[in-house]
């Protein structure tokens, strides 16, 4: 195979997800992997790699019979399934194999007693990176109260906020959106609608951060199946190709002490990811960006060049991300009304979107989308193309 062969998507799936469903790691990898297989009209035994957030790959082949593995990867301190989304894009690329399995199994967040012994780290490791006991760095953050991810996406909340403008208003329009969207997709949680008066009494978590501004903890398995443009268009679905991809680290993993919390390393993902296309923000006509926090979200927008630089609450407010303005944005619900699924779903959404399979949320004529993922010191972002 030679190297820079196009990659595409063949299969995406879910495990079951929801709060508390008893289904272990394992059986919410086979559930996810089952799914993306029968999406894409693939056996178990056409899959030669696999990449992995959240369980470990050579079991995870052992289990699901795949053999021989001719590539792997897993990660732990790595922005969620942007990891093994870029993992499996760049092994089939290069041809260390033809077709990869990239996973994100997470479960549900345990209680803050459980974080505190350490049990957290094997299956939500971001959080636990967050949530651990009080080692290195984090020993001058616990002892004042300083022991969640909400606390330094309150930080980024109020600095937006300070620098640019951004209201609390304009954060409740995005939630409004997310949840209008949610509404029109039957795998969403979250499905009544919000008004703005339930979003402004929603309580604080880590103010000006409110509930409704945080992902919502689920278990969740989800597969997506990436191979050669060629294979894909024997399978099944419609041909989506990988136009584009970025990832990107600037600096360690402490979030509270970034140099610039209004411009993080979205910015240097999103600058990355243009110069490896010709496309420009203009041709996107979806975009799914990464919403652990509403900020996240309005950090992307701006990052990605969809908005001015800090006119991201303007933006939202003018109805530009809802269904039916300039730039649609998580058409899916997002991950404060689908679960937390750590990216993966936003993949999986971009790609429903170019395949025409959203139903009552599918945006006219999609042709190319945008998905990201992460935050604060490490982030990525890829383009995906109708094919």
């Amino acid at each position: 195979m030679a190297i820079g062969t196009r990659v595409a998507i063949a299969g995406v799936g879910y495990s079951t997800v929801g709060r508390n469903t008893g289904l272990s790691s394992e059986e919410l990898t086979i559930q996810a992997t089952n799914a993306a297989l029968e999406d894409s009209g693939l056996t178990v035994h056409d899959i030669d790699g696999i990449t992995s957030v959240g369980t470990e790959p050579l079991q995870d082949g052992w289990m699901l019979g795949i053999e021989p593995l001719k590539w792997w990867a897993s990660g732990m301190m790595v922005p969620a399934f942007a990891f093994s989304a870029a993992q499996a894009i760049a092994a089939v690329a290069a041809g260390f194999c033809h077709t990869v399995l990239a996973l994100r199994v997470i479960k549900q967040q345990p209680s803050a007693q459980a974080m505190a012994a350490g049990t957290a780290a094997r299956d939500n490791p971001m959080v636990a990176l967050q949530l651990g006991g009080a080692l290195g760095d984090r020993q001058w953050l616990a002892p004042f109260g300083a022991g969640s991810p909400t606390q330094w996406a309150g930080l980024l909340t109020r600095r937006h906020m300070e620098e640019f403008g951004t209201t609390e208003e304009q954060f409740g329009h995005h939630i409004i959106a997310q949840r209008y969207h949610a509404s029109l997709n039957d795998d969403a949680i979250f499905r009544d609608p919000l008004t703005m008066d339930e979003y402004l009494a929603s309580r604080y978590v880590s103010k000006p951060l409110r509930i409704l501004d945080c992902d919502y903890p689920v278990d969740s398995g989800a597969a997506v199946i990436f191979t050669t443009e060629d294979r894909a268009r024997d399978l099944h679905q419609p041909v989506v190709l990988v136009e584009a991809s970025a990832i990107t680290s600037i600096r360690d993993l402490n979030f509270e002490i970034l140099e610039d919390m209004a411009r993080t390393a979205p910015a240097e993902a999103a600058r990355q990811l243009w110069s490896r296309t010709d496309l420009k923000p203009t041709d996107v006509d979806t975009a799914h960006l990464y919403d652990g926090f509403s900020v996240i979200t309005f950090q992307w927008l701006e990052a990605l060049g969809f908005c001015p630089p800090g006119q991201a609450g303007p933006f939202v407010e003018a109805g530009n991300t809802r269904l039916g303005g300039s730039l649609p944005v998580n058409t899916d619900g997002g991950a404060c009304n689908v679960g937390r699924r750590h990216g993966a779903n936003f993949c999986i959404e971009a790609t429903r979107q170019l395949r025409g399979q959203c139903g009552e949320r599918q945006v006219d004529g999609a042709e190319v989308s945008v998905f990201t993922t992460a935050v604060g010191p490490f982030a990525a972002a890829f383009l995906l193309t109708k094919g």
